[in-house]
């Protein structure tokens, strides 16, 4: 199977040894994203709400230089410091998806890099 690597200037530069994304067959494996500005580099400023959509906009960014969208994502990885931001995060996330949703996993940690409050991980499916 062709393995490919998958990058766009409309998403952040990896910051560490690995790619935005990574194709293999029809599947697309995503890193995870946090609230950085393609930009600049730096991570947003604002709440959980803001660091979200920002963390949204850039798997956008990523699906499309996949040639694929949103809607082909499969399974969501979020990743959050703070479980009492779940239903902000879900209400940007409801923002993003229609039905039928991806399968998706919630976990809590004590941190992530840059300070985030938030990150994603994805898996996308090319018709």
């Amino acid at each position: 199977m062709t393995r490919s690597t998958i990058a766009t200037d409309k998403a952040p530069s990896a910051i560490g040894p690995y790619s935005q994304a990574v194709r293999a067959g029809n599947t697309v494996y995503f890193s995870g994203q946090i609230p950085l500005d393609p930009a600049t580099g730096n991570l947003v400023e604002g709440d959980i709400t803001v660091q979200t959509r920002r963390v949204f906009d850039n798997l956008v960014a990523v699906a499309e230089a996949a040639g694929g969208k949103l809607s082909d994502i499969v399974r969501v990885g979020i990743y959050v410091t703070d479980l009492g931001n779940f239903a902000a995060v879900n209400a940007v996330m409801a923002e993003y998806f229609q039905q039928p949703y991806p399968a998706r996993s919630t976990i809590e940690v004590s941190g992530l890099p840059k300070a985030a409050q938030v990150e994603v991980d994805a898996i996308l499916v090319l018709p």
